[in-house]
């Protein structure tokens, strides 16, 4: 594991990695609220074939806020952050996959870095998260108040019901209150309210896929169908039974559509695609 440096000067995010070295190089992107461990159900599938680099998002986990200088926290600030972590191993192309906004930060990626993203997967993203106005006023909820009232309706967003008093979720919610800073959770949240990649996702090229929770209220399923229908040639896979985070509640599933959409788009040495 990687560990990021305190101070308020530009370097890569806190990261693990994990895999065979030298094996096809997968990053992972959170989604706001979260640490990179919301992708532990799925570390042990793929790092059998893939390195996988997990991140952090800036004042998430182990990464400061101060990672990037306040008032910058953009989606294209968040994907160079993505692109000098993968500049310092040594990445020259990778596959990616993100949730909701660790997606939004790959699609922006795959369109104004075509050359880096070698495939896509996008988890309850979006082209474009709402109407700014309610990020903005949810980051000056958190800088006035602190997270306390956006972890106490979180389970709304994230989990469907039957779901919502699982350990699983508990222990993500429980992760939002320990490991996110104020600042870090604010700043993200203005990031997706300037997030408006509508009009570019035709540029898009690389092999992407879709997956949509069907109960999700941050990013409903037309979200999903928005990204699929402007990326070229994007498979779109919807998930009954699941909300915002989808790669939680329903973890065999997405690992299952994810592992075929890498297969696909990576073929192991000897296969025949």
């Amino acid at each position: 594991m990687t560990s990021v440096p305190p101070g308020g000067h530009r370097t890569v995010p806190h990261h693990t990695a994990d895999g065979p070295e030298g094996a096809p190089p997968l990053l992972l992107g959170p989604s706001l609220g979260t640490t990179l461990a919301l992708w532990d159900s799925q570390l042990p599938a793929l790092a059998r074939r893939f390195r996988v680099l997990r991140w952090d998002l800036p004042g998430h986990g182990g990464t400061p806020a101060g990672v990037l200088a306040a008032g910058t926290t953009t989606v294209p600030e968040l994907a160079r952050l993505v692109l000098d972590l993968a500049d310092a191993r040594g990445l020259d192309r990778f596959a990616y996959a993100g949730v909701s906004l660790g997606g939004a930060v790959g699609a922006w990626l795959a369109v104004h870095h075509p050359e880096r993203i070698a495939s896509l997967a996008l988890i309850c993203s979006s082209a474009r998260f709402g109407e700014p106005a309610g990020w903005h006023e949810r980051a000056a909820l958190v800088r006035a108040k602190g997270l306390g009232p956006v972890a106490e309706t979180a389970a709304g967003r994230w989990f469907t019901p039957a779901f919502a008093a699982s350990p699983e979720a508990t222990a993500l919610l429980d992760a939002l209150r320990r490991s996110v800073s104020p600042d870090g959770y604010a700043a993200c949240c203005d990031a997706l309210a300037r997030h408006d990649l509508r009009a570019d996702l035709p540029r898009i090229t690389a092999p992407t896929l879709v997956v949509a929770g069907r109960a999700d209220p941050a990013t409903p399923p037309a979200h999903a169908r928005e990204l699929t229908d402007g990326i070229p040639a994007a498979t779109l896979v919807e998930l009954p039974g699941a909300a915002h985070l989808a790669l939680a509640e329903r973890p065999a599933a997405v690992r299952a559509a994810l592992l075929g959409h890498l297969d696909r788009a990576h073929p192991a040495p000897g296969t025949d695609h």
